[in-house]
Formats: structure tokens, C-alpha cells, sequence
């Protein structure tokens, strides 16, 4: 299978990674920062900026913004005065006369592919809980009003994060986040220097900018919406990136509480939502096509901190690579990943066989990839015989098969006894009833 981009991908990655370069230049040591906000951009995700006042977290949104030629971007510093108007645009009068909520949205936060919300967190919860459902399903719902939001990407900032049950709800919707600091180290500081008094202390002008278009072919590839190319996720590494993000999140959790106990402060809690969970996938697509692959590989789950981890957090990439490394060593040396690859594609039969009843009566292995019906035809050869096909014969087929493997881990443990329940419930479907 081919795995090279197309031509038209391939340059469009070309023009996004020296967009990168360009803005790694004026913005001296936030490489992490920079590769977090195109991750965003790339996924059409949202990102959240945190660092002390004075730190370039506008300058920062406003350099990256200026490598784009066509979008429309609205700019807010947020206030506890604000109502969501702000954001939405203003009441339409003789709407409100007539008790019907309705925005004129010419110019606002709707009508904008790309928006940055300064002091995000001085917003009031009421603003907050507005700007919710505009974050994450790209519209306006307000009264009766239920229009689509351009919104492709906001960047937040903040000087402080503020804890409420709204705010936990925002800060779910920036799945990318950066904490920057102060660089002190000499030579950064010398570098910083050279920029300021190179650009006034203003952004960069690039001699040619990215046309829009090109990164929403770009995002639309990656987030599998695009009908002619698709970024192939093989089962096998999407099911070990969701072994790696459970360990990560149990050994952080772990490490947090450990801490807190021990006086050193902090949240104990942590936890990894099923969006961010989902939205991993579209993150290894981006990793797979920033390097010029249309298929991810095993490779590409170590760097899965471009969504997990939070920039400039020390501990949360440190054990992330701890999780990473440990699980993968575990099932590089004991062939586990030929086991899990087995396995899957034997979950793909039992899905199609669910889709259609139809193929219960025909030979299953015959449903299977080249590999697993060469492994299923010589297992069934020696135990069972090829000379009959009835759904009874399968059935025996794929039961006694699963229970003939000796899962290697744990994980495989439980995933043949979930596969010995499917196929349970495939041939026996009236015992939902019982």
C-alpha cells in the first residue's frame, strides 16, 4: 500500500512546516508552544495560552495568524462586564421587542474562522456557558437563533486559570494547552533582544503567505472528512494508543495524589475526557501527514504529547514517556503486537458478520484478511476439518480459536474474552431476551 502523500498534500505540508520555521525565528525558544498551536489548527481544535503578563502570548497568536491569507479573525480581551453580545454580536431591537433573542452576527466571534480571547478567564460563568456550544459544535444557539459558526480555531489566553464547574467545561473545550514562562537563560534572552529590536517588537512579515485553503485541505484530510484521501490508522496502533493514554492517565493521577499527600499542592485529580480521548486520532493523523505519511505508524503514538500534554509542564511529558516506552517495550518483546494485529482483524470479521447474518453460513475465514485465513484455514485444518460451512461450523471455528491463543498481556486477556462474548451474542442472538 501506498503511504507517500499526493503531490497537492505534499507541498501543502511543505508550506505549513516553513510557516513553523518562520515563526520559530521571531519567537525565540517556544518550538513546543508553536508546534501545539499548528497541532490546533491542523485538527480544527482550540488551544489555551497560559503565562504570566508580559510573557508574548498575543504576539505569539498574532505572528501565527499572519502567516494565513484569507481568514477572518476576531479579537476580544475578555471582562467580567462582557455579556455573551460581545462574542455573538448585538441583539437584534425589534427582534427583543417581539421577545425573540436574535444576534446580528456581521463581524463577531460566528462569522470568524479564527479568534483570540484574551484573559479568557475574567469572562463571567454566564459568558462562559455561552461560548460552550460555539467551541465545540461551531454554532450559535441562543433562543430561537441556531445558525453554523465559522469558527475554525480560537487561541485563549490567560494569566491565571479559574476553577468552576463552567470553567472545567471551557478548559475541556482547548484540548491543546502551553504553559509559558519566563526564559532567563542568557542566550534566549540575548535572541529574544535581537527580534524586539529587529521587528519593533512587533510580528514578522512573511514574503508569502499560506492561502486559508490550503490548511482547511489540509485539516479536512486529517480529521478524515475528505473523500479522496484518507489517513490510514491501523487497528492495532489505534488500540495501543488507547492502552498508552489509560497509562498515562492512571500514572499521572497517580503521581499528583502521591504529591498531594506529601503537602506539595496541586490538583490530585486528573482525567483524560472521551472528547480528548476521540480527538487523539485526528492528532496522530496530523503527525502521520506533517511527515509526509498517509498512514500512521507505531512510531506516531510517541508523540501523542502534542494533544496529551500540557507544554512547559515538565511532569506530564516525562510520564507520559515513561508510559510510553514501558508499554511498548513490554509488547515489542514479547510479540504481542502480531497477537493484537490477530485479534483485530478478527473483531473486523464479527463486525461485518453483525452488518449481514447473511455471511454466518459462508466460510468465515474467508471474510478475513490474508493473514489471519491463513492462520484461521490451518488451525481449523488440524482441529476441526474444512469439510463442512454452516453457521454451527463457525461458530465452533472462532470460539475454539479464541480459546486456543494464550494472550500475551493483559490487555489482549481481556480482549479475547469481549471477542469470545461477540461471538457468543452473534450466534446467539434470542439470549439478549433471557
Amino acid at each position: 500500500m501506498d503511504t507517500q502523500l499526493p503531490p497537492e498534500l505534499d507541498g501543502a505540508v511543505t508550506e505549513i512546516r516553513q510557516a513553523m520555521s518562520f515563526c520559530e525565528r521571531r519567537a525565540i525558544n517556544r518550538s513546543d508552544v508553536i508546534k501545539k498551536i499548528f497541532g490546533a489548527f491542523l485538527t480544527r481544535e482550540h488551544v489555551l495560552l497560559a503565562a504570566r503578563t508580559g510573557v508574548g502570548k498575543s504576539l505569539l497568536a498574532n505572528q501565527i495568524f499572519a502567516m494565513f491569507e484569507g481568514p477572518r479573525i476576531f479579537r476580544m480581551q475578555a471582562s467580567k462586564e462582557q455579556q455573551p453580545d460581545t462574542y455573538f454580536g448585538g441583539l437584534d431591537l425589534e427582534e427583543l421587542k417581539r421577545g425573540r433573542i436574535i444576534h446580528n452576527t456581521e463581524g463577531s466571534l460566528i462569522e470568524s474562522e479564527l479568534g483570540f480571547i484574551d484573559e479568557i478567564f475574567d469572562a463571567n460563568d454566564y459568558t462562559l456557558r455561552a461560548l460552550l456550544t460555539t467551541l465545540n459544535e461551531r454554532r450559535l444557539v441562543r433562543g430561537i437563533q441556531d445558525v453554523p459558526a465559522q469558527i475554525h480555531t480560537v487561541i485563549g489566553a490567560a494569566n491565571y486559570i479559574r476553577v468552576t464547574e463552567v470553567t472545567e467545561a471551557v478548559l475541556d473545550r482547548f484540548l491543546y494547552k502551553a504553559v509559558i514562562e519566563p526564559d532567563r537563560e542568557p542566550f534566549y534572552m540575548y535572541r529574544i533582544s535581537q527580534q524586539f529590536v529587529l521587528h519593533r517588537g512587533g510580528i514578522a512579515i512573511p514574503e508569502r503567505k499560506i492561502a486559508w485553503k490550503t490548511l482547511t485541505k489540509l485539516s479536512t484530510v486529517i480529521r478524515g472528512h475528505d473523500p479522496e484521501h484518507t489517513v490510514r490508522v491501523p487497528a492495532e496502533v489505534m488500540f495501543f494508543a488507547n492502552l498508552v493514554l489509560r497509562h498515562y492517565e492512571t500514572l499521572l493521577r497517580r503521581a499528583r495524589k502521591q504529591r498531594a499527600q506529601e503537602g506539595g499542592g496541586g490538583q490530585p485529580d486528573f482525567y483524560i475526557s472521551p472528547r480528548t480521548q476521540a480527538k487523539t486520532l485526528d492528532a496522530l493523523r496530523a503527525v502521520a501527514v506533517m511527515n509526509r505519511r498517509m498512514e500512521v505508524r507505531l512510531e506516531d503514538v510517541g508523540k501523542m504529547p502534542i494533544l496529551l500534554c500540557t507544554a512547559g509542564v515538565r511532569e506530564e511529558r516525562e510520564i507520559f514517556q515513561r508510559a510510553h516506552e514501558s508499554l511498548r517495550n513490554h509488547y515489542l518483546a514479547s510479540d504481542a503486537f502480531e497477537q493484537l494485529h490477530n485479534l483485530l482483524e478478527l473483531q473486523d470479521v464479527l463486525d461485518r458478520v453483525q452488518d449481514d447474518p447473511s455471511l454466518l453460513a459462508q466460510p468465515i475465514a474467508e471474510l478475513a484478511s490474508a493473514v489471519v485465513k491463513r492462520t484461521l484455514v490451518t488451525w481449523a485444518k488440524e482441529k476441526l476439518g474444512l469439510g463442512e460451512t454452516s453457521a454451527e461450523h463457525n461458530r465452533r471455528l472462532l470460539t475454539e480459536y479464541l480459546e486456543s491463543i494464550t494472550p500475551l498481556t493483559d490487555e489482549i486477556r481481556l480482549l479475547r474474552a469481549r471477542l469470545l462474548d461477540e461471538v457468543h451474542q452473534i450466534f446467539n442472538p434470542d439470549d439478549h431476551w433471557k
